[in-house]
């Protein structure tokens, strides 16, 4: 059994190699906006855990996504609470102010707080998020920022559950009563199943889902991996560590520009972006006649059975309404699995499938099945390009806005302008303080003094030049710094213009290109319906041919039949001809023999009366007597004796020799040594023959015909024996073979129903005695010669002893 798909990665295969193939275009799309769904699917213990999580060492899909997201938008994070997600599965953008009232009031809180940069990272998954591949997007929106938050469900028994909402929780299933609903045991409270929504997109989301915004790859895994100990699993007999679970863990990636400035983000919700990357580690379909599932894992297994058998059944209905363009309802409700995923099978992002499969001998069968019905989710395409807003803004703003201010930054310093404020004051007020001269002591001790006022007054003179000075030097500085301001104004007015015109021009530019765009979608538009009805023309037209060649099949046979009957019918009545003829002939030639044998023996009892009645007239009246013949026949037994040969008065009929046709051909005689050899008067006699007891190829390599001689007990206890003959052709093997073409009997039979007639006992007349014992012979048998007509290879003899 062979199966088709995209690409076979076989046992020694390295995650990042899988990686790369499989969910590396994923995180692209994410990044540029689309969403992405990656499936695990396979039976129980095939890997699918493993593939998605990895192992100490070598980090699965999970972490690796989660890797090249960081990667990629590291530098072009927003702070935290900027994007804001409602409950409404929509996403909001506040401003510095109220992001950084949510960032105090979460800080002062005193739950704990997830990893950040210095923490020390868990050492239990340590391993498996030490990615070294540094894989990254290249082309990532410089000109965005960027916030990505997770969030961790699972769907059990058709339930949705939120595996990071903070409530006490049992590891293992809690009880549940006779209606499917939690029961409530003391301290115990279970978690609350969630319901799906459909938001103002069509999208589907679970309500009251905890998503939680992380900015680094150990953050978002430390979120998942606590998550991940409150999945349900247990042991079977198939899987020590069995997922009874769909698990579901969601990226979501908002991206919003910044504003002209390159310094905040753009306050306008219509130009957010929110793409999704949906990660599922589908539980294994398994059967209870292997696991022995009892109670809880049967009822588990059922409810994963059912499940996948809803996919399937959706990814079914998808591609039939592709193939053959009906309109069939895909049933997603029918599970919470498909109907999460809706957006997704109707076209709303790219979907991938990982098949996992179990070289276990046991597994074959299921592992088959998983096979065929990947190879034909290959079929289904439903992906539709996702229309991306238009900013209008100048790109590159970001790093252009930064490089001027690093720019001014730099004249300024070159021109002893101050790097920052708190520099520019504290230089200030140190080169005053400085230049100044210190103010000498100003006590008055005596009344006489007069050095002390003159100090202070040459002190404070020599300070109001030193400020006059520096006033001065500050009126230039201040003069040349409104120069350079001027000519900053003037060069960014000038570059205000030209852009100003560039952006007219671009707004021409677009405004054409969007009346092309009107324009070419009104063309799709109805060159799609024209392809619709041609669609629709051509299916009704392959239909009415399918029919066509369906009826002309069925007429072909039936004149096949027909005419199969006509040659039966004809090979049938010209074999009733050929019999009927044939039997006719025979008829023909008996009553013919009958009839010329009936007239024989009326000319015969005439001749005898005649000669009855010469011998009365004719023997002397002196004489006594005699008894008739019947009465001396009475009184002693006749002994038969050897008859002479028949002189009837009238001349016999001579037979006419027919000569063989095969009289200078070489003949293969069979006996077989079970023949008992007749004593009858004609036998058949073969020239050139070579007699065998046995047919043997050495004998028929030398001849040209063959006979066979049978012999039968006939009805009346006589044997007959029957001459078949027939030709000798050689095979394309090389061999011999026999076409039988006649049949000739010798038939022997006893006169039992004619009465026998004496002869006279008188020895003195000679002709009479003669007569007599001719009419003797006569009396007791009627010989006749039939030879018969048709013979291609040699006479025919047919003996008849029939009573008169």
């Amino acid at each position: 059994t062979q199966y088709s798909f995209k690409e076979v990665f076989g046992t020694l295969v390295v995650q990042k190699q899988l990686f790369d193939v499989v969910a590396k275009p994923l995180v692209e799309d994410l990044i540029r906006g689309k969403n992405g769904l990656l499936f695990t699917y396979g039976v129980t213990g095939s890997g699918k855990t493993h593939t998605m999580t990895g192992s100490p060492g070598d980090g699965g899909l999970l972490p690796r996504c989660l890797d090249m997201i960081f990667n990629s938008i590291g530098p072009f994070q927003a702070k935290r609470f900027v994007f804001k997600l409602d409950d409404k599965n929509g996403v909001d953008v506040q401003c510095e102010v109220d992001a950084l009232l949510e960032r105090q009031k979460r800080d002062a809180m005193p739950i704990p707080k997830t990893p950040s940069g210095k923490r020390q990272i868990d050492p239990e998954f340590a391993d498996m998020i030490n990615v070294q591949d540094h894989c990254k997007v290249e082309d990532v929106d410089e000109d965005n920022v960027y916030s990505v938050f997770v969030s961790y469900i699972e769907i059990y028994n058709n339930y949705i559950y939120d595996l990071l909402e903070e409530a006490p929780f049992e590891p293992i299933k809690p009880k549940w009563n006779n209606c499917n609903t939690p029961v409530r045991n003391g301290d115990f409270i279970p978690p609350q199943s969630k319901i799906l929504r459909e938001d103002q997109n069509h999208n589907m989301y679970v309500t009251g889902c905890t998503e939680v915004e992380v900015k680094s790859t150990e953050e978002a895994f430390e979120v998942f991996w606590r998550g991940q100990k409150k999945r349900r699993i247990a042991n079977t007999q198939l899987n020590r560590e069995s997922s009874r679970s769909h698990s579901v863990f969601i990226i979501k990636l908002a991206q919003a520009p910044l504003d002209a400035d390159g310094d905040n983000v753009l306050q306008e919700k219509e130009q957010i972006i929110l793409s999704q990357l949906s990660l599922v580690d589908l539980a294994g379909s398994e059967r209870t006649n292997r696991t022995k599932a009892e109670g809880n894992r049967l009822r588990e297994a059922g409810n994963i059975n059912q499940s996948l058998m809803t996919l399937r059944t959706c990814i079914e209905v998808l591609r039939e309404n592709q193939m053959y363009g009906t309109n069939k309802m895909v049933p997603y409700r029918d599970s919470k699995l498909t109907h999460l995923f809706k957006n997704y099978f109707d076209g709303e992002g790219k979907v991938r499938m990982i098949v996992c499969v179990n070289p276990k001998a046991e597994d074959y069968e299921e592992s088959l099945q998983v096979m065929r019905f990947a190879e034909m989710t290959q079929e289904v395409e439903v992906a539709r390009p996702a229309d991306r807003p238009i900013c209008g803004l100048t790109p590159g703003r970001r790093f252009r806005n930064q490089a001027f201010r690093e720019e001014l930054q730099r004249k300024l310093e070159m021109r002893g302008g101050p790097i920052n404020e708190e520099t520019e004051e504290q230089a200030v007020s140190e080169l005053l303080l400085q230049n100044f001269p210190p103010l000498p002591s100003c006590e008055l001790l005596d009344i006489n003094d007069d050095q002390t006022l003159p100090k202070v007054i040459e002190v404070l003179e020599k300070r109001h030049k030193l400020r006059q000075m520096l006033s001065e030097e500050i009126a230039k500085t201040v003069h040349a710094f409104k120069t350079v301001l001027q000519e900053f104004d003037s060069s960014v007015a000038s570059k205000e213009n030209y852009i100003q015109g560039k952006l007219s021009e671009k707004e021409k530019t677009i405004a054409g290109q969007k009346m092309e765009l009107e324009r070419l979608e009104k063309k799709i538009k109805t060159l799609e319906y024209k392809i619709h009805i041609l669609e629709k023309t051509a299916t009704i037209y392959e239909e009415d041919k399918r029919n066509l060649q369906q009826e002309l099949e069925s007429k072909s046979q039936q004149l096949q039949r027909q005419a199969s009957d006509k040659r039966r019918m004809e090979a049938r009545l010209q074999g009733m001809v050929t019999e009927t003829s044939v039997k006719w002939e025979k008829e023909c030639e008996r009553r013919v023999a009958a009839k010329q044998l009936e007239m024989q023996n009326k000319l015969w009892v005439k001749d005898e009366k005649l000669k009855q009645l010469k011998a009365i007239v004719t023997e002397p009246k002196n004489e006594k007597p005699e008894r008739p013949s019947r009465l001396r026949d009475r009184e002693k037994p006749v002994q038969r004796s050897v008859s002479p040969p028949p002189a009837p008065s009238a001349p016999p009929v001579r037979l006419r020799h027919r000569r063989s046709r095969s009289a200078g051909e070489r003949w293969v005689d069979h006996k077989p040594p079970s023949n008992v050899p007749t004593e009858t008067v004609m036998q058949p006699q073969v020239p050139h023959a070579i007699t065998v007891a046995a047919a043997s190829e050495k004998a028929l390599a030398k001849c040209d015909k063959y006979m066979l001689t049978h012999q039968e007990l006939a009805s009346d206890g006589e044997i007959e024996t029957k001459l078949i003959k027939g030709d000798v052709f050689k095979t394309r093997g090389g061999g011999q073979a026999v076409q039988f073409t006649e049949i000739e009997t010798l038939k022997q039979e006893s006169p039992t129903g004619r009465k026998r007639r004496s002869s006279p006992s008188n020895p003195d007349q000679p002709e009479d005695a003669a007569d007599s014992e001719w009419t003797d012979v006569e009396t007791r048998c009627s010989v006749a010669v039939e030879m018969r007509a048709g013979s291609a290879l040699g006479p025919g003899y047919q003996h008849h002893a029939q009573p008169k």
